[in-house]
């Protein structure tokens, strides 16, 4: 109840500032090119639909497909760090200092180095996935219960069977809360990666409403990417309770391996 409360005030004041905006636009009177009028923008999103929607579909399967990428190696290199101390020393701080390197400056690169196809589009959506993935799951598996830990090392259990059946169930709600981080910058990636050359898709929206100052269009597109993100958010975040829903038993009967 507490929560159908809160996203209500939520609501209600997002939609306090579409008035507020629409009032100063009609009051002060500036140019439709400039700044549209949240009015404007929904009835050109409307009239648009059926060209706008073939681009969003286009941004959906790139976003997904990089994101599942992105999952995969971002579990599989957190896994690697976690279990091994020496693989760890050396590529964590390669891990760190890589943030520091924005996507937009590797993205000629990587044009020069696999061209305008899928691949170089991928790899700018898993590159903005993958760190909060890995990071976040190897907090989950360093917040494991060191009583836990030893209680499984004193019934005789290998590292493997400690890792799959203590530490990677008790590390779900760190895993999903990277997976969420990443599963909204995945849309950014995408509008992104569309940026450097592609045929359809939002990006690409973007770019042909800019330059022809449709700026009404320009807004349409800002506000189908965040509704996107907030959908793919979302899609997590029930998996989420499905899968960490037995967390809580799984934890209480682990010594079953």
């Amino acid at each position: 109840m507490k929560q159908v409360v809160t996203k209500g005030r939520s609501i209600i004041f997002i939609a306090f500032l579409l008035v507020i905006w629409e009032i100063i636009i009609r009051l002060a009177d500036i140019p439709h090119w400039l700044l549209p009028a949240p009015s404007a923008i929904v009835t050109e999103g409307v009239h648009s639909y059926e060209t706008f929607m073939p681009h969003v579909f286009a941004t959906i399967q790139l976003a997904v497909l990089g994101l599942a990428i992105g999952i995969f190696f971002g579990l599989s290199v957190a896994i690697l760090l976690h279990r091994s101390a020496t693989v760890r020393a050396f590529v964590y701080p390669i891990l760190i200092v890589s943030q520091n390197v924005p996507v937009l400056v590797l993205a000629p690169l990587l044009i020069i180095w696999f061209g305008f196809g899928l691949l170089p589009k991928l790899i700018i959506i898993c590159l903005v996935c993958f760190f909060p993935i890995v990071i976040a799951a190897m907090d989950g598996f360093r917040q494991t219960s060191a009583e836990l830990k030893h209680y499984f090392s004193m019934i005789g259990a290998t590292k493997g069977q400690t890792f799959w059946k203590l530490e990677w169930p008790f590390a779900y709600p760190s895993i999903f809360s990277g997976i969420k981080i990443a599963a909204t910058y995945s849309v950014m990636g995408a509008v992104i990666a569309e940026w450097l050359g592609a045929k359809k898709g939002i990006g690409v929206y973007m770019t042909l409403a800019q330059s022809s100052f449709r700026t009404d269009r320009v807004f349409v597109a800002i506000f189908a990417i965040v509704l996107l993100s907030l959908l793919l958010f979302s899609v997590i975040r029930f998996v989420e309770k499905l899968v960490v829903k037995g967390r809580g038993s799984h934890a209480e009967h682990s010594r079953h391996f």
